[in-house]
């Protein structure tokens, strides 16, 4: 079907913009009507939406909350689930996640319940969120399990602020005592090392001498160290994606000094937030 961009006023008068798909004017008129907006414009979209050919994306833990939180409002108000499900996709603003919602829209359409279409797409949706959606659906208190959803999500994301917070200060000095020894290995030995030549090797104590034969090396293999340093990154990454390289790494991260019990700590009050979660839920 074709994509039709509309204007529509709210009750209130604020003015609404989005693309809907539908067969005809007339449909996106009464669609537009049943989310109890008056039509303003609508106009056949000629150009194809070049923002929505995306390769791959993401949806961060703030869209999701959004999204949730909006349903459960809207399944409180007696809204049916495949309106719902249209009206968020037509708001969301990202195109990676507007596709998502709407291939859920029409697989409920098509008869799947609303949990198995979320499982559909497991790295949005994880496992709780899927079975709670699950539970929620057999007890008829979907919107109060969409609720709890978002408050769960809300205050996972303030324990990674938190977090993030307090390793900030000394990844910060990490980084700048890295930046520090850089420049002293290619800027500053250097200019000592002239200063020495005329003292000769024999003259230098040898922890100076280990340090000029460091600087030299940084300089004649700059390029060659920056690639191992990004190879390393990227290799770590991969292995920590695997089920066994993950779990080597984890154990290594909760044996480090510091980190290592923040982890801990930060592990178990997830556990027990989402076991909690689940129990009012209603999941076994």
């Amino acid at each position: 079907m074709p994509d039709y961009v509309w204007q529509a006023k709210t009750k209130d008068g604020e003015l609404k913009k989005g693309v809907m798909d539908a067969a005809s004017v007339d449909m996106v008129n009464s669609r537009l009507r049943q989310q109890n907006l008056q039509p303003i414009k609508v106009n056949k979209k000629l150009l194809p939406d070049l923002s929505k050919l995306t390769i791959g994306g993401s949806v961060s833990q703030k869209d999701l909350v959004i999204f949730t939180r909006q349903f459960s409002t809207m399944i409180d108000a007696g809204l049916p689930l495949v309106q719902c499900l249209e009206i968020l996709g037509n708001q969301c603003d990202n195109p990676f996640f507007q596709k998502i919602i709407i291939d859920i829209k029409n697989n409920v359409e098509g008869g799947t319940t609303f949990a198995d279409a979320l499982r559909k797409h497991p790295k949005v949706f994880d496992r709780l969120f899927v079975n709670m959606v699950d539970a929620g659906e057999a007890g008829g208190i979907l919107d109060n399990i969409m609720n709890r959803l978002a408050g769960y999500i809300e205050k996972s994301m303030a324990i990674k602020k938190k977090v993030k917070s307090a390793m900030a200060y000394p990844i910060g000095m990490l980084i700048v005592a890295l930046l520090v020894l850089a420049v002293l290995m290619i800027y500053v030995i250097p200019k000592f090392k002239t200063m020495f030549a005329d003292l000769g090797d024999e003259g230098l104590p040898p922890l100076t001498k280990i340090v000029i034969t460091m600087s030299e090396f940084v300089q004649n293999n700059i390029g060659m160290i920056f690639i191992v340093l990004i190879g390393s990154f990227m290799l770590i990454k991969q292995v920590a994606a695997t089920k066994g390289g993950g779990r080597v790494i984890d154990i290594i991260s909760l044996k480090v000094p510091i980190i290592g019990s923040l982890l801990t700590r930060v592990a178990v009050a997830k556990f027990c937030r989402t076991l909690a979660t689940m129990l009012q839920s209603g999941v076994p």
